[in-house]
């Protein structure tokens, strides 16, 4: 397990990677805070970045929808650094419903992204508290025949298929706008779909020492009926202080521990 030991200097790097492919260099390797935020703020064309944060027995709220001081102190500085090193974060309708978050940069020093909501019906009612705080620029994703309603933010309107707004198109809808390194932050279901069309590079899951032993998961991707079939992404493990990050490359193609296509069977003790 590597330790992150973040410096003013190496932050101060780390910024001025932003959006220059290439910058990281050879020390990526050599030290642990360049190794896990490098591939971030100096990614090569488009990045997606999805994180989640949750307690040890995978919850990310409470069954009454509790979500707030999950991650701990450092748990909230990591997904800060995040935002401050992407171009836009994404969340789903949902997130911004139950928590009403400002998705700004406020734990470090650094740019707050463009705000993207992933609002297919157009639900949102204006009240929300992004569209009064006076922060980054935000953007609705609408299905094309939905009710028509800005709130004053820019609207980028998606053809709706049958499974709802697909995270392809999303993200070159984006990308047109010129916002490539994106962070999909929320919730479960989102971060599901964009895992599910291939199309996160890294997820980092930051785990907090806390058993809530109920609630929703952070990634709610479709079921499986064998283990074999598990994605198995090749991880690093980071130290982040009050929380224990898995950096998990989604490019590398998952594979089974047991090697292709065998069943796992697991006695049942209980």
């Amino acid at each position: 397990m590597r330790k992150i030991d973040m410096t003013d200097q190496l932050w101060a790097r780390l910024l001025a990677m932003r959006g220059n492919p290439g910058s990281s260099g050879a020390a990526e390797d050599a030290d642990p805070v360049l190794a896990l935020y490098a591939p971030i703020a100096a990614a090569d064309g488009g990045f997606v970045l999805a994180q989640v944060g949750q307690s040890l027995d995978g919850r990310v709220a409470t069954p009454a929808g509790d979500a707030r001081d999950i991650s701990g102190p450092d748990g909230i500085t990591h997904l800060h650094r995040c935002r401050a090193l992407v171009e836009a974060v994404i969340v789903g309708v949902g997130t911004v419903k139950c928590d009403d978050p400002s998705l700004s940069v406020r734990a470090v020093k650094g740019p707050n992204p463009i705000r993207v909501i992933i609002d297919c019906h157009a639900e949102l009612t204006g009240e929300e508290k992004l569209f009064r705080d006076g922060g980054a620029p935000v953007i609705l994703i609408q299905a094309d025949d939905a009710p028509v309603g800005s709130h004053g933010a820019d609207v980028i309107r998606v053809a709706r298929g049958e499974a709802g707004l697909g995270p392809q198109d999303i993200l070159d809808a984006l990308a047109a706008r010129g916002l490539r390194r994106i962070l999909v932050e929320g919730g479960a279901r989102t971060i599901a779909r964009f895992i599910e069309a291939g199309l996160v590079d890294r997820l980092h899951v930051a785990i907090a020492p806390l058993i809530i032993g109920s609630g929703p998961s952070g990634i709610a991707l479709s079921p499986i009926e064998r283990l074999s079939s598990a994605q198995r992404p090749s991880a690093k493990i980071y130290s982040l202080g009050s929380d224990i990050l898995f950096d998990c490359d989604l490019r590398i193609p998952a594979s089974s521990a047991t090697g292709q296509g065998e069943n796992i069977r697991v006695a049942d003790h209980a």
